[in-house]
């Protein structure tokens, strides 16, 4: 497809890769530098198995960064088959760059679950749509629920896991190697149902498939009379969630829950820009209400002013950690009083 963008856009990569990388923590400083060097702003994952995260800068600056992983240098050609999806927006999708070491570069905790040493079957959009017709097929969305709810392929599983590590577990309450012979996993960029895929061999599943690229490359692909694509994309940044030819949907997050909400979600009577949504406002505090409107105050002047509100980020995952503790304190509380 030919790239529509203008000159001012955002460039956006989307990128992953299992690699074993011994040295993944001398790598995190050059990869810092190179890219604050340049402007570029996002997120990259390095652990022992590889790479994964999304960026966005100027076309040139992205352009750069690719080549730069993809060169022999400090990579030693071990970036070389990098999986990176391109996209664009007109407004800065990140505020920071962080480059953080992990354990993982998609957290599962299943040891046996190696891409390095086991794979599915990679499958094109084309060939997608063949195999996730066949009845007999388990098509399954490796994505967690609150993703699901926005779209997903027609007929496709949906697991309701709100954190890959719930897949495991999930797949052995569900699924069974010697009934369900064919499997296809999908997810947004084709890093968890890789994954997914390598821990299904691993416990026995022979015929394994899965999207190469994920939901991404697929909406960039297919032509969309073609589609079996329902609904829209979540997506890890400002756009929230995308469409067919990776064009931004009207979604935007609740900043209390994180919860995507359509135009019919903001709606509600309940939703209240930056401080509720319907999903979440019967856990809200009027305390939390009133400092949530507070910081939105300084949101609109800081961005009436022209200035980035470079707290945000930060407030909105303390506040999802604050909601955390309060849900799981309620459910300790609940369980004590039915005991």
């Amino acid at each position: 497809m030919a790239e529509t963008h203008e000159i001012s856009d955002y460039k956006v990569a989307a990128l992953y890769h299992f690699v074993t990388l011994e040295d993944f923590e001398a790598l995190r400083g050059p990869i810092t530098e190179f890219c604050d060097a340049r402007g570029i702003k996002g997120t990259l994952l390095l652990a022992n198995e590889g790479i994964n995260g999304t960026v966005a800068g100027s076309v040139e600056a992205i352009d750069e960064l690719i080549a730069y992983f993809k060169a022999g240098n400090i990579f030693k050609n071990r970036f070389a088959g990098l999986d990176v999806k391109y996209s664009y927006s007109t407004k800065p999708p990140f505020l920071r760059m962080k480059v953080k070491l992990k354990q993982e570069i998609v957290t599962l905790r299943a040891p046996e679950a190696n891409p390095n040493e086991q794979v599915g079957t990679y499958l094109n959009p084309e060939e997608w749509n063949e195999i996730i017709s066949d009845p007999e097929m388990v098509v399954i969305d490796t994505r967690n629920d609150y993703e699901v709810d926005i779209g997903t392929f027609k007929g496709a599983v949906d697991p309701k896991t709100k954190s890959f590590t719930e897949f495991k577990d999930w797949v052995s309450d569900n699924l069974d190697p010697e009934k369900d012979k064919k499997v296809a996993m999908f997810c947004t960029g084709g890093i968890r149902c890789e994954k997914a895929s390598s821990y299904m061999m691993a416990h026995g599943f022979e015929e394994v498939y899965h999207l190469k690229g994920g939901i991404l490359r697929y909406l960039e692909e297919q032509p969309e009379e073609e589609s079996l694509w329902e609904g829209g994309c979540f997506v890890f940044d400002e756009r929230v969630a995308v469409g067919h030819d990776l064009v931004p949907q009207d979604f935007l997050l609740c900043h209390a829950c994180r919860q995507p909400l359509s135009v019919e979600d903001r709606a509600d009577p309940l939703y209240e820009l930056g401080v509720q949504c319907a999903y979440c406002a019967t856990t809200k505090t009027d305390a939390e209400r009133e400092r949530a409107r507070e910081r939105q105050k300084q949101m609109v002047l800081a961005a009436s002013s022209g200035l980035a509100h470079l707290g945000d980020e930060a407030t909105i995952a303390a506040e999802r950690q604050r909601q955390l503790k309060k849900e799981n304190k309620e459910k300790q509380r609940r369980k004590k009083n039915i005991g």
